[in-house]
C-alpha cells in the first residue's frame, strides 16, 4: 500500500499518511517523501522508519512484518520497527525512525525530524 501525502502548510514537518482505517495491525504503508518513509501498525501502535533497507535499495513496506519486526524482500535482513536497529545481516546500519501522532483519524508522520539510533 502506498501513500500520496496531501500538501502541508508551508514549513510543517507532519505529513499524512493515510486514515487510521486503512491500516489494519500487522500491514505496512510507504510514505513518498524525499526518503521514502514506511509506516507501520503493530498492535495499534503506529511507527514510521526509512522504506529503504540500508543493505541494498529495496523498499521495506515490500518486505514482511513478523510483530514488531520488518525482514526486506531482497537478502532478508531484519529490522526492529519499533527502534529500526538492524537486527540481522546483512544489515548493519540501523534504520532512521520518525515520530508518529495520530489526528482526526489520521496517522501523520514529522518528516522532517528523523532519528538514527547506533548500537541499538
Amino acid at each position: 500500500m502506498t501513500a500520496d501525502p496531501q500538501p502541508t502548510q508551508s514549513g510543517a514537518s507532519w505529513v499524512p499518511a493515510c486514515p487510521v482505517a486503512a491500516l489494519p495491525a500487522g500491514e505496512v504503508v510507504q510514505v513518498h517523501q524525499d526518503r521514502p518513509i514506511a509506516v507501520f501498525n503493530i498492535d495499534g501502535e503506529f511507527f514510521a522508519t526509512d522504506d529503504t533497507c540500508t543493505h541494498e535499495t529495496a523498499s521495506l513496506a515490500e518486505g514482511y512484518v513478523d510483530g514488531d519486526v520488518v525482514e526486506c524482500a531482497f537478502h532478508f535482513a531484519k529490522f526492529c520497527i519499533r527502534t529500526g536497529a538492524a537486527l540481522s545481516y546483512p544489515a548493519t546500519e540501523p534504520l532512521a525512525t520518525y515520530p508518529v501522532q495520530v489526528s482526526d483519524g489520521q496517522v501523520l508522520v514529522d518528516v522532517a525530524h528523523p532519528s538514527v539510533r547506533r548500537g541499538s
